[in-house]
């Protein structure tokens, strides 16, 4: 554990000064785009965050390759190779986009090519933890290949799509990915009978890298990771997820890793809210006749917004719904299943009644404003919340830079 604490706090350190260096290059050379219609931040912010979150895990990945204790996971260094070439190459094409918008064709594109290599490169799912008798079903090389293909075009767009408000998808990626990294760590040492291993590797230089670069995207926002950032951290979210399934034993059972069904449940635990977000955008969209990745202002994070929370607000909900969700789904490593599920219920009903706080405070408004018309004209005016009333996210606090929708 000690090391992998090392290289995330490598990672965390180059991001850091990266995401500095960048912001003032950025500032200094007007690398930034101007406003559009469905961006809900008010000042040209830039979008190269996501250079100085690579920045930080390709360094941290090239020094952990000297640290002895990972010689197991650079036996075979091709994987790494193959991680690193493809956060590039992602990376450029996220770059490119931010600056000069392309088409959503040519983004897909990329992302099967690169999930393709990824795929040739021996980072596949080659199982699935149901079958038959409770036991593992081995995928053939073609459907292999279109699993982990599907997979990780999924999962990128997924980060993508949520990737809307300050702090917003650095801040999941941190709840999410540190139960992630305590599954695959403690898999690992049950099943492989060592800790160290390429998930949890990839997964350690990722919350590095993204906590470096949370300072700067931090509401308000000086920076943002981007599209470039955004695809990039729902691919290793996705690489990480991948590399676990090779670390189950073919011929293992339920009573000997309970419960089985976690390696395909915590990936879309930790993953629950851009998989929503997502879902929901390409039904909305398919239902208007538009295209799937076609952009729209009508993502979770802008009803949030639209229901009255605050951009604060707005964010630590999500990381809320996230933490719930996710360290609801790890508890039943640990507790008896009933336990477990009482504690996911309780917390799926506060953030319910914390989501849903601004439509009670509306109607109770609403009731005070009936039953004193005189008054109603006043309470409309000091109301945040209507429709009418000045928009309270127009004042200085909540004027600060957002980031844009895919």
């Amino acid at each position: 554990m000690t090391f992998y604490l090392l290289v995330a706090l490598i990672a965390a350190i180059v991001s850091f000064g990266a995401s500095w260096g960048v912001l003032r290059l950025s500032h200094r050379y007007k690398l930034y785009p101007g406003i559009r219609e469905r961006d809900v931040h008010t000042t040209p912010t830039p979008r190269l965050g996501g250079i100085a979150i690579v920045f930080g895990i390709v360094v941290a990945l090239a020094i952990a390759s000297q640290i002895s204790w990972f010689d197991l996971v650079y036996s075979d260094p091709f994987p790494i190779i193959a991680i690193i070439v493809s956060a590039l190459v992602m990376l450029g094409l996220g770059v490119v986009d931010d600056l000069f918008d392309l088409d959503w064709m040519t983004k897909l594109a990329g992302q099967l090519l690169i999930a393709g290599f990824l795929a040739w490169s021996s980072l596949q799912l080659t199982s699935l933890p149901v079958g038959p008798d409770g036991g593992i079903t081995v995928l053939s090389p073609t459907m292999s290949l279109i699993v982990t293909v599907f997979a990780v075009v999924l999962v990128m767009n997924a980060v993508n799509f949520i990737d809307g408000l300050d702090g917003l998808v650095a801040g999941v990626t941190i709840i999410a990915g540190t139960v992630f990294f305590i599954y695959s760590y403690l898999l690992s040492i049950d099943t492989a009978q060592t800790a160290f291993n390429l998930a949890s590797l990839v997964m350690a230089v990722l919350l590095g890298a993204t906590a470096g670069f949370l300072p700067f995207n931090w509401h308000p926002a000086k920076i943002f990771m981007g599209d470039g950032g955004a695809l990039v951290v729902g691919m290793l979210m996705a690489v990480s997820t991948i590399s676990v399934t090779g670390q189950i034993d073919p011929g293992i059972d339920r009573s000997q890793l309970v419960p089985v069904f976690i390696p395909l449940l915590l990936p879309f635990a930790v993953l629950i809210v851009p998989l929503l977000d997502f879902g929901l955008a390409v039904l909305r969209r398919l239902r208007a006749g538009k295209s799937p990745f076609s952009a729209d202002r009508k993502h979770l994070h802008h009803r949030l917004l639209d229901m009255g929370h605050s951009h604060f607000h707005a964010v630590l909900i999500f990381y809320a719904w996230t933490a719930v969700v996710a360290f609801g789904a790890l508890l039943f490593l640990f507790l008896t299943w009933w336990w477990a599920l009482t504690a996911v219920v309780i917390g799926l009903i506060v953030c319910t009644l914390v989501t849903l706080a601004p439509i009670s405070r509306r109607k109770r408004i609403e009731a005070v404003a009936q039953s004193a018309p005189e008054g109603h004209d006043a309470l409309r005016r000091f109301d945040p919340l209507d429709s009418e009333a000045p928009d309270s996210r127009d004042d200085d606090a909540f004027a600060a830079p957002r980031p844009e929708e895919p």
